[in-house]
């Protein structure tokens, strides 16, 4: 033991530390809970998934900060939209038309809101009164009607339809319509 020189047996017992220091370090990681690893994900919440605006005018920009130019602003507030990224306090945001730009989290709430998307072309969504194909028809919507979405059991969502007037008198209309005929829900999604 005496007769091997120092220089030698610090060198083993460094990489010997070294190797204990990683085994521990990947030890720890695997414990660690995959919604603290992933640190690309500022709130935690599952990406992407919808929103809407919660007021009006709405500046989308088209970088993660006010620094960036606008690209387009939203004139009225519950419009659906699908968080696609998240950076620090700022929403990737696209739109039911594919556009895409950021927003600023304030800007958006957890309703959920719809707009009807026929699976026949040039057709309509049938709102029912129950969850039944064969169920009442309450009200027809046009592609692109908006909606206000309650809840989903992955086949059904139970929604509101307010529609206007040109006096500016509102009727609303609240009923079932099938989850695949709506663009702000995905499939089989489940909530309420």
């Amino acid at each position: 033991m005496f007769d091997q020189p120092l220089h030698g047996g610090l060198v083993r017992h460094f990489k010997l530390s070294v190797r204990t220091i990683v085994w521990l370090l990947l030890a720890l990681l695997t414990l660690v809970p995959p919604a603290l690893a992933q640190s690309g994900n500022p709130s935690g919440l599952p990406l992407p998934r919808f929103a809407s605006t919660r007021s009006d005018p709405i500046n989308v920009r088209v970088g993660p900060g006010t620094k960036y130019e606008v690209s387009w602003t939203y004139l009225k507030s519950v419009i659906p939209v699908e968080i696609i990224q998240e950076f620090d306090t700022w929403r990737k945001i696209r739109d039911v038309d594919g556009a895409e730009g950021w927003v600023h989290q304030n800007l958006l709430q957890g309703t959920r809101a719809g707009y009807a998307a026929p699976l026949m072309a040039n057709g309509e969504v049938v709102l029912r009164a129950d969850q039944s194909d064969s169920a009442t028809t309450r009200a027809r919507l046009g592609a692109g009607f908006k909606v206000i979405i309650k809840q989903c059991d992955g086949v059904w969502c139970d929604v509101t339809a307010t529609s206007q007037d040109p006096s500016k008198r509102s009727t609303s209309y609240s009923g079932y319509v099938r989850q695949e005929e709506l663009w702000g829900v995905y499939p089989d999604e489940q909530f309420d």
